[in-house]
C-alpha cells in the first residue's frame, strides 16, 4: 500500500512542477494602429522608448533609411517591445508625396507598413518617371490650377503609382476613390502642417525619440540615440 501511494505521488510531481503555461509573447511587429496625429504606429503601445519619423516617400535619404535601418530597427528594438515606431507624413515634395500617402493609407492599417516598405523599395522607378515628367513644363503648370484631388490622381497615373499599388493588392477603383477623398487629403495635410508648426520639422527624415528631436538621418546615428535613451 505504501509503495503504491509513493508511486502515485511521484507521478503527480511533474504536473505540479510544470505549473501554468507562460503567456504567449505579443507579436509587436503586427501590432499597428492609426494615431490621433495622423500617423501609423508599429509596436508595443507601452514601449518605454517612442520613436517618431516624419518621412517622405519620394525623399532619397528616407529611402536609404528604409533600405538600411528598418530591418535592424524592427528586429532588435520593435520586436522586443522596447521601442514603438510611428511614421507621419511630411510632404516635402508636395503632390507626388500626397499621392503616395493617400494610396499607402488606402490599403488599411494592417497592411500600412508592408506597403510603405514596398513603396520605398520602388522609389527609384518612381523617380525615373518623375524626372521625365519634370520636362513637361506646360503640363505641370496646368496641373497647378487643379484641385488637390485631381492633381494627386494625375501624378499617381503619370508615375505609375496606381499600377504599382495593384501589385500590393489595392484595386484600381478603390485607389482612385482614395485619391479623391477630401477627408483623407485634409488629414494628411494637417499632419504635414502640424509637423512644421508644432514640431519644427523642416526636412525629411526627421526623428523624435520620446518627444525630443534628434540629430540623426541614418541608422547608425539613430541607433546611438535609441541606446542613449535606454534601448
Amino acid at each position: 500500500m505504501m509503495q503504491r501511494r509513493f508511486t502515485l505521488m511521484l507521478a503527480l510531481v511533474p504536473i505540479f512542477a510544470l505549473g501554468a503555461a507562460p503567456a504567449p509573447q505579443p507579436n509587436w511587429l503586427t501590432t499597428v494602429v492609426a494615431t490621433p496625429e495622423g500617423g501609423y504606429r508599429q509596436g508595443n503601445p507601452n514601449a518605454p522608448i517612442k520613436l517618431i519619423e516624419y518621412g517622405s516617400r519620394t525623399c532619397p535619404t528616407c529611402y536609404q533609411f528604409a533600405e538600411t535601418g528598418m530591418k535592424p530597427l524592427r528586429d532588435q528594438y520593435i520586436a522586443t517591445g522596447k521601442v514603438s515606431y510611428e511614421y507621419r507624413d511630411y510632404l516635402v515634395h508636395g503632390a507626388p508625396d500626397l499621392s503616395l500617402a493617400l494610396l499607402n493609407q488606402c490599403v488599411g492599417t494592417a497592411r500600412f507598413f508592408p506597403v510603405l516598405d514596398a513603396i520605398y523599395a520602388n522609389q527609384p522607378k518612381f523617380e525615373e518617371r518623375l524626372i521625365a515628367l519634370g520636362k513637361q513644363e506646360a503640363k505641370l503648370k496646368a496641373w497647378q490650377k487643379l484641385p488637390p484631388a485631381k492633381v494627386a490622381t494625375n501624378f499617381a497615373d503619370a508615375l505609375g503609382m496606381i499600377a504599382f499599388l495593384k501589385t500590393q493588392g489595392l484595386p484600381e477603383a478603390k485607389a482612385r476613390q482614395c485619391l479623391a477623398d477630401p477627408k483623407a487629403i485634409a488629414r494628411i495635410a494637417k499632419t504635414y502642417a502640424d509637423g512644421a508648426k508644432l514640431h519644427g520639422v523642416n526636412g525629411t527624415p526627421s526623428f523624435f525619440v520620446n518627444g525630443r528631436r534628434v540629430s540623426a538621418i541614418s541608422w547608425p546615428y539613430l541607433e546611438s540615440e535609441l541606446r542613449a535613451a535606454g534601448a
